[in-house]
Formats: structure tokens, C-alpha cells, sequence
């Protein structure tokens, strides 16, 4: 059971990546500093860093949580299932949970430091899943190239879905570009 400071902590990091998102789009990123996000939020800088370790750190939060659960979704898979058919099942449903603020994900598109952060985050997610993948049994190669091309798969909704304004359904993408991409070799 989650306890009181845990959800303080989860409500402060939120109010700050709410307010830094209104200010980053109001003003650009580079233009809004930790000081204007934390004046926003009512605390201090010094305060702001005890929740983030960097600017570019409050729109990428929940990058980390959210790895260890897809790398826990994945292991619980059964044990038959090829790597391919397990990212699939596993990151169509958490896909319609990702980026899901088109304004967000601009904002990433638009903004050099933010692209870097998020590469850098999607590479430490991408361990945790290749772990998760040799974990059940897959060859480290098969599950590098399996985790690479499902991030490319992602990657390639995500641009869709922007192009569409996020009016586009983000499942039946998925569903679509997993077809398109599916490894030969990776379905056994």
C-alpha cells in the first residue's frame, strides 16, 4: 500500500510537470527555466531538484516506472509466446498510454534537449525490455533487434498519430504497423 509521502511525492512531480508543460508551451523550452517552473508550482529551485534531477527530466517522470512494468508484463508472458507476439500484446496496451498529449510530444518533436532526453530514456527503457526478453529465453540478439524494431514500430504510430492532430485511433495504428514490421526470423 502506498503510503502518504509517496503520493505527496507523485503529486508535487505532477503539479510541476503540469506547470512546466503550461510554461514550456507558453513560452518555449529553452526560453522557461527550473526557477520560472518552480515559482509556478510555489516552491523553490532547490525544491524543484529534489523531484527532478533536470529540466528536461519533468516532461520524462514516469519514463522509468514505466519501463520496469512493461519489462514485469513481458516476464509474465507465457512462456511459448515468440518475442515479436509478446511486444506486441505487451506495448499495444500500454501504447494508448503513452505520449498521449499531442502538445507534449511537439513540444519533444520542436525541441532539440528534449529529443536527446527522450532517446536517452527510450535506450534505458529498451535494456530493461531486452532483460526482460533474454529473461524468457531469448537469444540477446534476437531480443536487441526485437526491442529496436517494437521501438521503431512506436516511434512510427507516435509520427502518425501526430499528423493526425491525435485523432487517430492509437491501438488500430499499433496493430497495423507491428503487422507491417513483423521479423520473420523473431516469430518462432
Amino acid at each position: 500500500m502506498e503510503g502518504l509521502r509517496d503520493r505527496t511525492r507523485r503529486a508535487v512531480r505532477a503539479e510541476l510537470a503540469g506547470r512546466a508543460l503550461e510554461l514550456f508551451t507558453e513560452r518555449g523550452f529553452d526560453e522557461t527555466t527550473v526557477d520560472d517552473i518552480a515559482r509556478a508550482a510555489g516552491l523553490s529551485k532547490r525544491s524543484f531538484f529534489r523531484y527532478f534531477l533536470a529540466k528536461e527530466d519533468v516532461l520524462f517522470g514516469g519514463v522509468e516506472a514505466l519501463a520496469g512494468q512493461v519489462a514485469a508484463e513481458i516476464a509474465a508472458r507465457p512462456a511459448g509466446e515468440g518475442p515479436w507476439e509478446c511486444l506486441h500484446a505487451v506495448l499495444r496496451d500500454w501504447e494508448a498510454r503513452i505520449n498521449t498529449q499531442v502538445e507534449v510530444m511537439r513540444l519533444i518533436e520542436d525541441t532539440p534537449a528534449l529529443r536527446t532526453r527522450l532517446l536517452q530514456k527510450r535506450d534505458e527503457a529498451r535494456g530493461r525490455i531486452i532483460e526482460a526478453l533474454t529473461g524468457r529465453g531469448v537469444p540477446e540478439l534476437e531480443a536487441d533487434l526485437a526491442a529496436a524494431a517494437a521501438g521503431a514500430a512506436l516511434d512510427t504510430v507516435a509520427r502518425e498519430w501526430l499528423r493526425t492532430g491525435g485523432s487517430a485511433d492509437r491501438t488500430a495504428l499499433t496493430d497495423r504497423v507491428f503487422r507491417m514490421l513483423r521479423p520473420a526470423f523473431l516469430a518462432s
